[in-house]
């Protein structure tokens, strides 16, 4: 919409005040696209419920997760939400309970392990030549070292080995991956204009790579951080499901090994392990459904609502890949317009 002026001579057209705050409220309404999204929403809601879990579970956890009892494998009740063992323990107590060692050992190693692969990935990808060379090979034998089969060996020696302790030496073997991905797409990114320009005002290397290459890449690092959070978490239950960590620091795995070994399955104690498996199955949807809204966020043609050139769409096949769907254009043979 515009305003025309008073002079008909000059018939110059001032924009009108909603036109001219149009551009700001898209600004701001792309600023909030990702929390618009419908797996964003659902992700974050899940995961922050395990997050607040984390830190409150061991004060509304009704009972201490290893005091015995008379109420020996007693099926979910009011007295006990989710039953107990074959013990007398209270199984809502150690789910409750375990979850801060998940959350610890996911974000620590997650956090831990991007911070490595940005730092890494980013300078090989930026910094090129022999400092390329050198990155590369240190992060190949990173890349090829078993992560599982050395977590493994690394706790066998350090029975007592805390959830930091956990998350470190998972750390080690994680971000070999990231940064390599990292690398790839830093040097995609090296010789753009804008980087050249940057060059040109004589801005320092390092400013380049905080303010110009890390920007760009947000999306994979984000991305990154949720599949490694994933890993970590899989792998510190892993641990404990087989007796390798401490299987006196209660955690889901831990519910599941004791579960495991005095044979819930074979006596039809469904309450002693399908609650603990249902929450590492509800995290990994919450953490799976992040990082798909994060991809939709990022890429322009799943942001736009899935047009693709204004006569597609896009839509969600099976293994989650877009598919853009071409809408047949039919003309009017008499009109000549498009149907």
């Amino acid at each position: 919409m515009t305003i025309q002026t008073s002079d008909p001579g000059l018939g110059v057209a001032e924009p009108s005040p909603a036109a001219a705050a149009g551009p700001a409220v898209r600004t701001r309404r792309n600023r909030f696209a990702f929390l618009r999204n419908g797996k964003a929403i659902t992700g974050l809601t899940i995961l922050g419920i395990f997050l607040v879990l984390a830190v409150i579970g061991s004060w509304i956890a009704p009972y201490d997760p290893s005091a015995m009892s008379n109420d020996i494998m007693q099926a979910p009740s009011a007295r006990h939400l989710l039953g107990t063992t074959q013990t007398g323990e209270d199984i809502l107590s150690q789910l409750l309970v375990g979850t801060r060692g998940v959350m610890v050992v996911g974000f620590v190693t997650g956090f831990c392990a991007t911070v490595i692969s940005v730092l890494v990935g980013v300078s090989a990808g930026f910094l090129g030549g022999a400092a390329d060379e050198v990155l590369s090979a240190f992060s190949n034998i990173f890349l090829v070292i078993p992560g599982l089969p050395l977590v493994i060996i690394i706790t066998s020696f350090l029975p007592n080995a805390g959830d930091v302790v956990i998350a470190v030496v998972i750390s080690l073997t994680a971000w070999a991956w990231g940064a390599r991905v990292l690398r790839a797409q830093t040097l995609s990114l090296r010789r753009r204009d804008y980087i050249e320009a940057a060059r040109a005002t004589g801005e320092s290397t390092w400013r380049i790579i905080v303010f110009e290459i890390i920007p760009n890449l947000t999306a994979i690092i984000a991305s990154s951080f949720v599949g490694t959070v994933v890993f970590a978490v899989l792998t510190e239950i892993t641990l404990s499901f087989i007796g390798v960590a401490s299987i006196s620091h209660w955690n889901w795995g831990t519910v599941l090994f004791w579960a495991q070994n005095n044979q819930a399955l074979a006596l039809n104690a469904w309450w002693w392990f399908v609650p603990a498996g249902l929450c590492i199955a509800l995290l990994g949807t919450a953490l799976s459904l992040i990082n798909f809204a994060i991809d939709e966020f990022v890429n322009p043609r799943l942001r736009t609502g899935g047009r693709a050139g204004g006569r597609g769409r896009v839509r969600m096949r099976t293994g989650f890949t877009p598919v853009v769907r071409r809408t047949p254009v039919v003309r009017d043979p008499q009109k000549g317009d498009r149907v």
